[in-house]
């Protein structure tokens, strides 16, 4: 994809988005209600789902991308911030979406890319990343330089993390002066006690939760590297925390919110900066374990994977239900297995067992492996003659109802029409609507 990695046209005005946000926070932090739930995804289907959902509940559309998926180099998705950022405001055109209620942020921003590289080399690298996400109009930025790089220690001491950190934030407070008059300035968040980028538990025990002491040690060796660069103003601007409340997922296993493990966390909130807790891996959790958790001061809530897992459930399912006619039949599930196999890459340190159960794992994981592959020509290429055979060759309710009763369901009430477009859009919010239960969001009266 072509254009300048330093492209300086700006997305339509994001300061709605990023006053709505802090207000979210102010209001979380007096009463508990209240949260905002961030996509952390580059698939296209999920992007218009979320665009959609965003419109239904009159709420900013927040979407977050990787230092993997999105980098001034490409990143495995191929786009750069300024490439990623049209992408978003195309699908949230494409849905009717305001798109000055758009929030990108970056998530995981720092060296992970790099970190076979010296640290030197990755953190000029880092640097130039959060340089571009500035200059895309990312409003909120979370500074991540919590992962070793080829030249440092296996496991970093928290207070080069912060150093480095704090000069990833004067990157990204450098590079705001060349934003055009009266533009906002980049909100952050920090913490070490983060998961790796992508990544989720394979561990049979559940994590532990980042304890008080922590915390307070965190925000105080951040805080004075900040002020060291002469960040004290943007320290201001630290929003949220990256804390471990005790959940995550594994390939089948999913580690439950329990209020009881994060009591002493939830009440630890900090008087200065202004702040809540951001909980990345709450996929899976129950309706009301994610709203317990925006109770509890965990206000910003990362999903993924469960989203791109929703799209397989979907596809799958409309597999299934051509696989009942006599026209051409797609061979989605059989290609999505053989380019697996064939570039095992991003699954095979994640799945364990016989032949058999990788075969399972592949395909229904909950750490939805198969995400990284769904871009892969051949594979799109089958998803579009699965599309195409079900919009040509009518197919009868009672199959839906058989696959996928939710969206039968919604059929039968004319919510969404007998298309399996909308079939799909539809299952992937059946997701998002569960995290805008939990954050209060009301939808808006039909």
């Amino acid at each position: 994809m072509g254009g300048s990695v330093f492209d300086r046209t700006i997305p339509p005005d994001h300061r709605n988005s990023s006053a709505s946000l802090q207000d979210v926070i102010t209001r979380n932090r007096v009463s508990g209600n209240g949260g905002v739930y961030a996509v952390c995804s580059a698939h296209p289907w999920v992007i218009d789902a979320a665009s959609q959902q965003a419109k239904e509940n009159d709420a900013v559309l927040h979407i977050e991308s990787t230092s993997s998926q999105v980098n001034q180099l490409g990143g495995y998705t191929g786009q750069t911030p300024a490439q990623f950022a049209a992408f978003v405001h195309s699908s949230a055109q494409r849905m009717a979406f305001a798109t000055d209620r758009i929030l990108l942020g970056g998530d995981h921003l720092g060296p992970f890319p790099w970190r076979d590289q010296s640290s030197g080399d990755a953190m000029q690298k880092a640097c130039e990343l959060v340089r571009a996400c500035v200059l895309a109009g990312y409003a909120k930025i979370h500074l991540d330089a919590s992962m070793a790089c080829a030249d440092d220690p296996q496991v970093l001491p928290e207070d080069i993390v912060a150093e480095r950190a704090a000069l990833l934030c004067l990157a990204a407070e450098d590079t705001a002066k060349e934003l055009p008059p009266g533009a906002t300035l980049p909100l952050y968040v920090i913490g070490t006690e983060v998961p790796p980028p992508g990544g989720e538990s394979a561990s049979g025990g559940a994590p532990v939760v980042t304890t008080v002491e922590n915390l307070h040690h965190t925000l105080e060796i951040f805080n004075r590297s900040f002020d060291e660069r002469g960040l004290s103003a943007a320290w201001q601007r630290v929003i949220g925390v990256v804390v471990q409340p005790g959940v995550d997922f594994g390939d089948d296993v999913v580690f439950d919110y329990e209020k009881t493990r994060a009591r002493s966390l939830s009440a630890a909130l900090p008087v200065s900066p202004s702040l809540v807790y951001e909980a990345h891996s709450t996929d899976y959790q129950t309706p009301s374990a994610l709203a317990q958790m925006v109770g509890d001061h965990f206000a910003i809530l990362k999903v993924g994977p469960w989203l791109t897992f929703a799209f397989r459930e979907a596809i799958f399912a409309l597999s299934l239900i051509a696989g009942k006619k006599s026209h051409t039949l797609s061979r989605v599930r059989e290609v999505l297995d053989e380019i697996m196999l064939r570039n095992p890459v991003y699954w095979r340190s994640y799945y364990q067992g016989n032949e058999s159960q990788l075969r399972l794992s592949r395909a229904y994981s909950y750490s939805d492996r198969c995400r990284y592959y769904w871009h892969e020509p051949a594979i799109a290429a089958e998803i579009e003659r699965l599309l195409d055979n079900l919009k040509t060759h009518s197919f009868p309710l009672t199959l839906v109802s058989q696959y996928l009763p939710y969206e039968y369901a919604a059929i039968r009430v004319g919510e969404i029409e007998p298309r399996p477009e909308a079939i799909v859009r539809y299952h992937i919010q059946s997701v998002l609507r569960i995290y805008a239960a939990a954050c209060g969001m009301i939808l808006k009266k039909g």
